[in-house]
């Protein structure tokens, strides 16, 4: 006899013949000969009795139609069997009209989800179906109801669920020194260790593009100056053995010598040592700087993923003092500063400037002639952007400016924002490690339900409740994912976890990566402080100060609850600044349809971003400046601060510094600079004008327009989604 059913999702419950009841009554009622009582109980009560313990909904059906044929009534059978396929199809209709809209190459918020990725290729529409297919299985089979229920209700969003069922993570700051070193195998054939900068430079682009085929986020370089300056080194004794073989001399007591600079000179004029010094010095400037020239260009050619996407991919660098590590930043600046292809801005990898007092910032810093080329590189190709390791959460009390291998303890970001630093199960450090998973919730949502409570206090105190319950099921929901990701097999991972994670070089081909993976972040994230402030005080934190010492409030709040949570599920829980694309206009649309349109809340397509200041709003960057700072020392997990200049910034670099200085007085943890920069694609005439629609120079119509979109660069809006499109339009330039 029946008990339980197993329902689609993989719910199981009890048996309730009354579904069974109304399912062949309806068929019944459709036919002439109508309802017939009699059979009705009979094939009910069968099926009720001779059914094995437990069957699922599947089961029940094919047992209902197996009855109705076998009676009298095939009438009823044929009905019934339409009815289910008609139901069939219904729940496949949503993923139906997707896939449509896939094929179609329609722009929309599903096929523009992710600005970065080019749906329309057929890779590109690949990868799409596999992700709207995969997001249906997590829902039924890897969520819990409550989880589940909470993400249909628009209070949490969990980040690249597509790839949950993959086990994958999300990214990972490479030791890059690793790999140069001892080469790696990525499952099919070996890379040998680089001898010479080209090989170094090489090898860093194909480690990262093997490590984005492996994970679900970006890929980062923590300190691409040191790991690359040995191999220029090498480079240059390559050089004065080459003029020992072209002379028939022994210049083995210049292999070591020191030079203070790689600076290409002039040979006239010189002699003996001195010229045969200059001259291979010359020479592995010139290859330094075609090697990171590849690098840029290999960056932004070589897909991952199916083909589909270029890398996404970061670099940090600016505190190598050495003269190898100086001309690695040098040349790297160089070779941005003039573009690629025709003169493009090249849109990866992300570029990090380290900044730090006594190393590169104040002008008797060693690299800060470095520092302004990077400003003037900033203000053109709107990168680097900018890392303050002079922030009190940036530092580390092990680092040490005479220790050659200090960069261990310097932190490092992901271009679009992600930190990880801070460690309770391993060491201090940014390196090889990364974000295991992340997700998000809608603080807004929680707002908007507490407006109708009159007295403010209550009001707060109200939303505050509603808060510490959505953090304690995103808590647990990272948990559950955490839980299923540690039961991938290192093997699954052949680069990652035999080269670059912290840990993975004990694990075996079949040991599961529980033991190692511990030692990365799980970020719970949020979006919308302003528009949640809004909606329990009547303004933002950017127009009031009380609705500033609100928001620092509610944000201190997640970082007290997420302290908790590592203490209770034993993980490195941090704080997100969550960088939202896709998601700025997925909670507003889900709200909207709730709430309906409420003035300065949803009255737009988009949520600001985390806990920046609206867009729209006008004011000087100084005071973004000091509004903004605050949160950066509470969201641990990541964050940026973003300053809109007016103007031609290729004609001001010092813009860039003041904002540098702004960052380094308020204590901001990493920031960038974003600028008008339009392109001719005909003729290759660039100026800062806004909404250039024709080319001053030739006349055409064939614009790259250059813009930021949560961190990282797209050369074209196409690919940008109706929400991100609409806050681009607002975007107020700062004064």
């Amino acid at each position: 006899m029946i008990q339980t059913v197993v329902k689609r999702d993989g719910r199981v419950v009890g048996f309730n013949e009354e579904k069974i009841l109304t399912a062949i009554r309806k068929a019944m009622l459709h036919t002439e000969l109508g309802e017939d009582t009699d059979l009705l109980k009979q094939i009910t009560l069968r099926i009720a009795c001779s059914g094995k313990n437990q069957m699922s909904v599947e089961e029940i059906q094919d047992a209902v139609e197996a009855e109705l044929m076998n009676s009298h009534r095939k009438d009823v059978a044929r009905k019934y069997i339409s009815y289910r396929n008609q139901r069939s199809v219904a729940r496949q209709a949503k993923t139906r009209d997707i896939f449509l809209e896939i094929v179609e190459v329609k722009s929309n918020d599903i096929t523009r989800e992710n600005a970065n990725m080019n749906t329309d290729t057929p890779a590109g529409m690949m990868m799409k179906f596999a992700s709207e297919s995969t997001k249906p299985f997590v829902d039924d089979y890897l969520l819990s109801e409550e989880v589940k229920n909470a993400v249909r209700l628009g209070y949490l969003h969990i980040h690249d669920k597509d790839y949950y069922p993959t086990k994958s993570l999300t990214c990972v700051q490479h030791p890059l020194d690793k790999v140069l070193k001892n080469g790696f195998c990525a499952g099919h054939g070996e890379s040998r260790p680089a001898k010479r900068i080209e090989t170094a430079g090489i090898l860093g682009c194909i480690s990262m593009e093997t490590a984005q085929n492996e994970m679900h986020g970006g890929q980062a370089i923590p300190a691409f100056d040191f790991y690359l300056a040995p191999y220029v080194r090498s480079s240059f004794v390559e050089e004065v053995k080459v003029l020992e073989k072209i002379s028939g001399k022994d210049f083995s007591h210049l292999y070591d010598i020191e030079i203070h600079d790689y600076i290409s000179k002039d040979l006239d004029g010189l002699e003996g040592d001195e010229r045969i010094v200059q001259h291979a010095v010359n020479q592995t400037v010139n290859r330094v700087h075609q090697s990171m020239e590849a690098f840029i260009h290999n960056m932004n050619t070589i897909h991952s993923r199916g083909g589909n996407q270029v890398v996404f991919s970061s670099i940090n660098y600016g505190t190598d003092t050495s003269p190898e590590g100086r001309c690695i930043i040098r040349e790297i600046l160089k070779t941005t500063e003039r573009g690629v292809g025709n003169g493009a801005t090249a849109i990866f990898p992300i570029q990090i400037w380290k900044k730090k007092r006594g190393v590169s910032y104040l002008p008797e810093d060693p690299n800060y002639d470095l520092y302004r080329l990077s400003c003037q590189v900033s203000a053109k190709r709107f990168f680097p952007n900018f890392l303050n390791l002079d922030a009190t959460f940036n530092q580390h009390e092990k680092w040490n400016p005479e220790d050659p291998k200090r960069f261990h303890y310097e932190t490092a970001t992901m271009g679009c924002r992600t930190r990880v630093f801070e460690n309770r199960y391993g060491e201090k450090t940014s390196i090889g490690r990364g974000n295991i998973s992340f997700s998000t919730i809608n603080i807004v949502r929680m707002a908007i339900e507490c407006m109708g409570i009159e007295e403010e206090e209550k009001r707060i105190e109200a939303f505050f409740e509603k808060l510490q319950e959505v953090l304690n099921l995103t808590a647990l929901q990272l948990h559950q994912r955490f839980e299923f990701q540690s039961t991938a097999l290192a093997k699954q991972f052949p680069l990652l976890m035999t080269s670059l994670w912290v840990g993975s070089e004990n694990l075996k081909p079949d040991d599961t990566i529980k033991k190692v993976i511990n030692q990365g972040t799980l970020g719970i994230g949020f979006i919308g402080l302003a528009e949640c402030l809004v909606a329990l005080r009547g303004k933002h934190h950017g127009e009031d100060e009380k609705s500033q010492e609100l928001g620092l409030k509610i944000v201190r709040f997640m970082k007290a609850k997420v302290a908790e949570f590592c203490d209770q599920y034993e993980h490195n829980y941090s704080v997100l600044a969550t960088p939202a694309e896709g998601l700025s206009g997925k909670f507003t649309e889900m709200d909207k349809r709730r709430f309906g349109i409420i003035k300065g809340i949803t009255d737009k397509d988009y949520y600001t971003n985390s806990n920046h200041v609206p867009v729209y709003y006008k004011c000087s960057v100084a005071h973004k400046a000091r509004i903004e700072a605050p949160y950066h020392e509470l969201t641990g997990g990541g964050h940026i601060f973003y300053v809109e200049l007016d103007g031609d910034a290729t004609h001001n670099p010092e813009a860039i510094m003041n904002v540098v200085d702004l960052m380094d007085k308020y204590n901001i943890g990493y920031g960038s600079v974003n600028h008008n920069r339009n392109r001719c694609l005909d003729c290759g005439f660039e100026n800062a004008a806004k909404d250039l629609e024709k080319c001053p120079k030739c006349g055409s119509d064939h614009i790259d327009r250059l813009q930021r979109i949560t961190g990282y660069l797209v050369g074209t809006t196409d690919r940008w989604n109706k929400a991100k499109l609409a806050e681009l339009k607002e975007r107020i330039q700062h004064n």
